[in-house]
């Protein structure tokens, strides 16, 4: 593979490649980049839960400095239909909350009692992760 010098005045940039040493970035071929480590900056978003009619009730922790939130996946209905659901879940719990998506957000670990108030919805719900 034959190194090519960058053109005067580009803002160009040499590039390592296992073949044949430093290349330039046209003579490279495309690559997915990806990014190791870092502080979430990046990130794939995470894969989309499954749609089998059961509501998974987990606690995370990740991305919150430390605070601990339970999240909620796999409610059926539209937006405002989850809207709806969060507020009462919030209220219920006495805690704040949010929505990303499909997947609601409660302040706190409120698992349990999350489980029988939506079984006593009529959902299908359980425990998911550790």
């Amino acid at each position: 593979m034959a190194v090519t010098p960058p053109r005067p005045g580009s803002n160009s940039r040499l590039v390592y490649s296992t073949d044949g040493g430093r290349v330039t970035p046209e003579a490279a071929p495309p690559v997915a980049r990806t990014r190791q480590g870092g502080s979430g900056a990046g990130r794939s978003p995470a894969p989309a839960p499954p749609d089998d009619g059961i509501v998974r009730i987990a606690r995370d922790s990740r991305r919150r400095r430390g605070k601990t939130v339970t999240t909620i996946t796999g409610l059926p209905g539209a937006d405002a239909d989850l809207d709806a659901m969060l507020k009462t879940l919030k209220q219920f719990c006495g805690a704040g909350g949010s929505r990303e998506g499909r997947v609601l957000e409660i302040q706190g670990d409120h698992r349990e009692r999350l489980l029988e108030r939506l079984t006593a919805l009529g959902h299908r719900a359980k425990f998911a992760g550790g």
